[in-house]
């Protein structure tokens, strides 16, 4: 929202793309089914609005489908129009890619920062009666920092036999609230390989490496200190702490893959310098502002893939909110984790009369999060 304002896509609607809220009413033409299913659930949503999803109803419509919404070729791009007749990786490219969506509170739709709001029901999941609304609205979040799961961009395995090592060695930049959401993920992503391993009484193979987290603030580090990551301060990684200009060896080239969540043009130079060669470089940051003098040499040279990762699967993420009361590996090797607790990253709340406040605060740098309450609740 803080990069919006400063002009990024060049938005000009309601603010807002993170929420929790509940559904009060359908379009006229709703089937009593859909009433019966929706009317008073609590929900979050998928942030984009793909062409096939801005139908409104499951009425007498022989085109429409179950979820309320219109898919006919005649109304949708070829993303979306394909969408059932290919694997998972075209629902996930119809989910992000559609040519012609529209994007809640950044794209041509207007935001969460407003009492009401209106989305497709194909974009609505259900939040678990657990999940309470502070909790649930991480939603959106916590899925973009899945997606690099989802991706399958990062593997933590133990090596062994023809294999030198164990997994990709990961390396996180930002400490931001994106950047400790991926530490959450693939922190856990992490642990829950290490305890699959010894659930089966494996013995030798080289361990997977736990990523590091490099971030400015210690005090946020410390938010994800049980989250399975190393956390260290990214003036570690230079030579000289104090210029912070050349990079040490021990960082230089060390890792498989290389994060960039800093939410800062100039992250993506330090990203490349850290990555291996032929390593894959993950860009989170959407920056309003270029990099000055950027130099791809190093992609070139380096043979570096670079990739964009965007928004993830809602699911998934109340999946992680929702967790389990007992942690561990069950007798058949399923893992069970408990939820992921994300009270510790709301800084502070703020009734929506108050949202140029809130503004403010979300843009001092000690704060994480900052959430605005609808006073009609």
């Amino acid at each position: 929202d803080l990069e919006i304002l400063q002009g990024y896509m060049g938005f000009g609607g309601i603010l807002g793309h993170e929420f929790v809220g509940k559904v009060i009413q359908l379009h006229p033409s709703a089937s009593q089914s859909l009433h019966d299913q929706w009317i008073g659930q609590r929900v979050c949503g998928d942030i984009n609005i793909g062409c096939c999803n801005f139908s409104s109803s499951n009425s007498s419509n022989d085109d429409d489908d179950e979820d309320g919404t219109t898919n006919t070729s005649s109304s949708c791009c070829t993303i979306c129009n394909n969408k059932s007749n290919y694997n998972q990786s075209n629902i996930q490219m119809s989910r992000n890619h559609c040519p012609n969506r529209t994007v809640l509170g950044i794209l041509n739709q207007n935001g969460t920062f407003a009492e009401y709001m209106t989305l497709p029901l194909s974009n609505l999941h259900v939040v678990p009666h657990s999940i309470p609304d502070e909790i649930a609205v991480f939603a959106e979040p916590l899925a973009a920092a899945c997606r690099v799961v989802e991706q399958g961009l990062v593997q933590f395995r133990y090596g062994g036999g023809e294999e030198c090592r164990g997994g990709d060695r990961v390396a996180i930049l930002g400490d931001g609230k994106l950047g400790l959401c991926i530490a959450e993920i693939l922190g856990r992503e992490y642990l829950q390989a290490v305890a699959m391993h010894q659930k089966q009484g494996m013995k030798g193979g080289i361990a997977p490496h736990p990523p590091v987290l490099f971030g400015k603030h210690v005090h946020k580090l410390d938010l994800v200190s049980e989250s399975g990551v190393q956390r260290r301060l990214v003036k570690e990684c230079y030579t000289d702490e104090t210029t912070m200009e050349e990079v040490s060896p021990d960082h230089a080239n060390q890792y498989d893959v290389v994060i960039d969540s800093t939410g800062n043009p100039n992250g993506l130079t330090l990203a490349m310098t850290l990555c291996r060669p032929m390593g894959r470089l993950i860009l989170k940051s959407t920056c309003a502002a270029g990099v000055k003098g950027f130099n791809s040499a190093p992609i070139v040279i380096d043979e570096l893939q670079v990739i964009g990762s965007r928004c993830g699967p809602i699911d998934k993420a109340l999946e992680l909110l929702e967790g389990n009361s007992t942690e561990g590996v069950t007798e058949n090797g399923v893992v069970v984790s408990a939820p992921l607790r994300m009270e510790k990253y709301i800084t502070e709340s703020f009734p929506l009369s108050r949202v140029r406040d809130a503004l403010e605060c979300a843009a001092k740098k000690s704060t994480m999060k900052v959430q605005l309450v609808m006073e009609n609740n």
